[in-house]
């Protein structure tokens, strides 16, 4: 994606030097992981005036080994930008705890970006969390609200998360997934239940051809049937006319859920509207002026 977006000529192996998962103590030996690194940064600073460095999922993971991005921004003397989920209160206290670690350990921190923030809690953010950061000598870059057309998974990213079969509305896996809903009520409470959200996945046992056709006369942009039970043809008709993915998976219900609980979206090189989304936020949202101004 980044390779693309910003036009680099070098070669993946060399952007990306190495791929480092939750168990890699198991894996590769860390120091050779830090050797790659190294010569990647050395062939890749030469001929660049700005050269970006994506960080860990949490800055102090790889500790262990030297791979924490504390330690390798004290090493290349980087300037450090921290982007922070917002879900609730604790979110401002990690940042807040992140941010005097980075300045504990000496390194330049040039500032704090908040990122995909609920509707209900942008004011919060702004009002509350950004005062508490600047009031403590931190600066904020950035407020971005989230977007559900760049947060949302699609209906194509849970169908490559759980594979299976798809039955009908092969035309439609673009649609976005703002919300998991499990089918396992009663019919009778099945339409109420499967109107209070839009733009769904409604997870339930193919056996359930009722709550199945009552989830379709819904706003619904995915029906998952487990347990690999071909449902009755009427869903398949009716998914077919709707235009709803309809996915077949041999996964129990339980299992499906646990597979799909931790899935975002991801964008892709080939994914125009999301790229354009995503600059939009930040031209919008974001200080990029200052960050420009500081990298020079």
């Amino acid at each position: 994606l980044m390779r693309e977006i910003l036009g680099m000529e070098a070669p993946l192996e060399v952007i990306v030097p190495c791929m480092i998962g939750p168990s890699y103590l198991s894996g590769e030996r860390c120091p050779e992981a830090l050797t790659r690194i190294r010569r990647a940064y050395q062939e890749l600073s030469q001929n660049a005036d700005v050269l970006l460095i994506g960080g860990a999922c949490y800055p102090y993971a790889y500790t262990s080994c030297g791979l924490d991005d504390i330690a390798l921004a004290k090493e290349w003397n980087s300037q450090v930008i921290l982007v922070s989920k917002i879900k609730s209160d604790f979110s401002i206290d990690r940042a807040l705890f992140f941010n005097r670690s980075l300045a504990s350990a000496g390194v330049s921190l040039l500032g704090n970006i908040f990122n995909d923030i609920p509707r209900s809690l942008i004011a919060k953010a702004e009002g509350i969390y950004k005062p508490i950061l600047e009031e403590n000598g931190y600066r904020v870059l950035g407020l971005i609200p989230r977007r559900p057309e760049i947060a949302s998974p699609t209906v194509k990213e849970y169908y490559e998360a759980l594979g299976g079969e798809i039955l009908a509305g092969k035309d439609n896996l673009g649609r976005l997934v703002e919300e998991v809903m499990i089918g396992a009520m009663t019919v009778e409470s099945a339409l109420t239940y499967f109107r209070r959200s839009a733009d769904k996945a409604v997870i339930l046992g193919g056996d359930r051809a009722d709550v199945a056709l009552a989830a379709l006369e819904t706003s619904t942009s995915v029906l998952i049937l487990t347990g690999g039970l071909y449902p009755d043809v009427r869903v398949i008709s009716r998914a077919q006319e709707k235009g709803v993915p309809l996915l077949l998976v041999p996964y129990d219900t339980y299992t499906t859920v646990e597979k799909v609980s931790h899935l975002t979206r991801r964008l892709r090189a080939d994914d125009p509207t999301g790229i354009r989304i995503s600059l939009e936020n930040v031209e919008k949202y974001c200080q990029w002026e200052a960050i420009v101004e500081a990298l020079r």
